[in-house]
């Protein structure tokens, strides 16, 4: 049973992570011939300021290419 692990800088809307569930899954089916009920996706959001690039948090990063 595939168990794929996402983290993402929240602010995907529910259309986009149902997009990306859909995409995991048919893709793990493809690679490792697998059911798609056998496929389990666990998405966590992620706060901007919890996740750093290059030294500062993304939520300071996004305020300086304003």
């Amino acid at each position: 049973m595939p168990i794929v692990n996402i983290q993402l800088i929240e602010g995907r809307s529910d259309a986009q992570k149902e997009a990306l569930i859909e995409k995991v899954t048919a893709a793990c089916v493809e690679a490792v011939d697998c059911t798609p009920e056998s496929v389990r996706v666990v998405l966590a959001d992620i706060a901007p300021q919890d996740f750093g690039v290059a030294g500062a948090s993304v939520s300071k990063r996004r305020e300086t290419t304003r």
